[in-house]
């Protein structure tokens, strides 16, 4: 591994003239030097953000290599930075970059030290997706928060500021120095297939608070914080990986609603902004997506939020930006309207051929490429990668799932569980009464890293609390014959907790709740994803949300349980009521106590 000395040789005079903290526009004279040695190539693969498949820079398993070799060209993450130069790498644990802490610290120092190597050898932004709650690619033993709807329900500025500065902490231990998180977007439809609870709730200012609060924490643990997906992904009931979603609120209502949180992210000094692949007609009436759109990305962000770091757009692998335009054509049109990192091509080298293709023929200026390369290199300049690109396996052993940092997060969970039904003061369950619970319900893949089934989990946390606890798994289609076998063992139960999750009106987990409450037991329900699962099941009479079924937030939702602590969430979003969508069953700030 080069040493720091020659690392600051290869870019010699930039830490001098732009160091950690230093606002944008600082001295940008050693950058602008750099960026004019540089050729057209390496400039043009700064801008790339790309996923690379292996646990190692260098040897990856071989399975992993030809699928690099595949999808990439190349067969290691070296070879890749070799080739294209690329600013950035993104992790993902299905591309195997994240089994473990040590492991994940290796691949980000074999990957800068691949890239330091090189002439003009510059350090990599290594970003990754860790908003927590039920989106995360470093697990356990890493530390897992609450996600952000739950922190949301907690309300606190300060819990929110502490998961990004232990977040970051750990991030930055294991080599990752770049966060697409905190979700910025205002979740007001309940029909959201893709935000719901990654947002921090329906309310545009608490929304404000809490990703400003959080995108202060990160930073501060030297972490670039990415908000995200600009202007606005809230209301929306189409998942732009899979369609176009159109946005359709009116200019005066997207400024007061979707655009509040994205000004007081720009306000904090947000390092980076990503896009989303969306059209917003009140904005732009092209039909083009808002990553695509000049009026947008260099109109609205830039000009009228006053916006000068990096944008990223979301990855350009996704159906939202490829419906109308071809995959040669969207990072060029993505430049064009004043994005600086193109993230995660279908084809990299489509997409790099392009970019070079459009500058050689007048359709980008050098000048356009130079501009988004500064506001790269200042970032990583702002982050001290040019200082300290490298990180060591004793600073994995310090902070990454320190004893500390864990309890935090427990302590955080607590202040996010929400209480919504307790008839007949139900809750907490006393073991002298109700000792035999019976723990039933939906098991959704466990999101990553973290021990699951949400059945198991609760059953455990409750075992640990004296309760004798079964587990029977109902999944979250349960059969005729599933929904018999669960009541059957209820009758033997004092009581039942049913985790559920996503009730639709037609879902079979309400037959589930209904015959299990049939049987005259107790019955304690648990939304494990979206709050609004209340309101298809109106006779459960307790009922909770934990807004994810992580570890962490499922064993909260059973320490208020059991009685443990008291529930102290208040709903961040407004749950309808089924029957009539019109009319306001919980509203914001809704949530009991004891």
């Amino acid at each position: 591994m080069p040493s720091r000395r020659t690392v600051l040789a290869a870019t010699v005079g930039v830490t001098a003239s732009l160091a950690v903290g230093t606002p944008a526009h600082a001295d940008d004279t050693a950058l602008r030097s750099l960026i004019s040695r540089m050729p057209l190539e390496e400039k043009v693969g700064q801008l790339f953000v790309t996923r690379v498949y292996g646990h190692s820079a260098t040897a990856p398993d071989q399975a992993d290599a030809d699928a690099n070799l595949s999808e990439l060209g190349v067969r290691t993450a070296a070879e890749l930075i070799a080739k294209y130069r690329v600013g950035g790498i993104i992790y993902f644990s299905w591309a195997h970059n994240t089994r473990d802490p040590y492991q994940i610290a290796d691949l980000s120092n074999g990957i800068q030290k691949a890239s330091l190597g090189q002439p003009r050898g510059l350090p990599v932004l290594i970003a990754t997706d860790q908003e927590h709650g039920i989106v995360c690619r470093i697990g356990k033993p890493a530390t897992l928060f609450p996600g952000a709807m739950a922190l949301g329900a907690g309300g606190s500025r300060t819990d929110a500021r502490t998961v990004g500065r232990i977040s970051g902490a750990e991030l930055r231990a294991m080599g990752v120095n770049q966060d697409y998180s905190p979700d910025a977007d205002v979740n007001v439809n309940p029909a959201n297939p893709i935000i719901g609870v990654r947002s921090f709730g329906a309310d545009p200012e608490a929304v404000a608070g809490l990703v400003a609060a959080e995108v202060t924490g990160y930073q501060d643990s030297r972490v670039a914080a990415t908000a995200k997906h600009f202007p606005g992904h809230g209301d929306t009931a189409v998942d732009s990986h899979t369609g176009f979603p159109v946005i359709t609120h009116s200019r005066e209502l997207w400024g007061k609603l979707d655009a509040v949180p994205f000004r007081a992210a720009v306000k904090a000094g947000i390092d980076a902004i990503m896009t989303a692949h969306l059209k917003v007609p009140a904005l732009d009436d092209s039909g083009d997506p808002a990553t695509l759109s000049h009026p947008i990305v260099t109109g609205v962000l830039r000009g009228e939020l006053g916006y000068d770091g990096v944008v990223v757009t979301d990855s350009l692998g996704m159906a939202g930006v490829r419906q109308k335009y071809g995959d040669e054509r969207v990072p060029v049109l993505a430049l064009k309207a004043g994005v600086d990192q193109l993230l995660d091509p279908p084809s990299l080298d489509v997409a790099w051929n392009a970019v070079i293709a459009a500058v050689r023929n007048g359709e980008l200026t050098e000048a356009r490429i130079d501009e988004s390369v500064l506001r790269v290199l200042r970032l990583k300049a702002r982050l001290g990668l040019f200082e300290e690109p490298y990180v060591s396996r004793a600073g994995v052993d310090l902070v990454v799932g320190s004893a500390e940092h864990l309890a935090t997060a427990d302590r955080i969970a607590e202040r996010t569980t929400t209480l919504l039904v307790n008839r007949a003061g139900l809750l907490p369950l006393s073991r002298r009464t109700h000792g035999n619970v019976l723990v039933v319900g939906a098991d959704p893949a466990s999101p990553s890293g973290t021990t699951g089934p949400p059945t198991g989990v609760l059953a455990a946390a409750l075992r640990e609390l004296g309760f004798t606890a079964t587990v029977l798994s109902t999944g979250t289609a349960p059969s005729a014959e599933t929904v018999t076998k669960a009541v059957a063992a209820a009758r033997a139960a004092d009581a039942v907790v049913v985790a559920t999750y996503n009730v639709t009106a037609a879902d079979p987990q309400r037959t589930l709740v209904e015959q299990l409450a049939a049987t005259g037991r107790p019955v304690v329900a648990v939304a494990v994803r979206n709050p609004y699962d209340v309101a298809q099941l109106p006779a459960v009479p307790a009922y909770l949300a934990s807004y994810s079924w992580t570890d962490v937030e499922l064993r909260a939702a059973a320490r208020v349980i059991a009685g443990r602590v008291a529930p102290r969430g208040k709903l961040p979003v407004a749950v309808q009521r089924a029957d009539d969508p019109a009319q306001v069953l919980y509203r914001v700030g809704h949530g009991l106590s004891y």
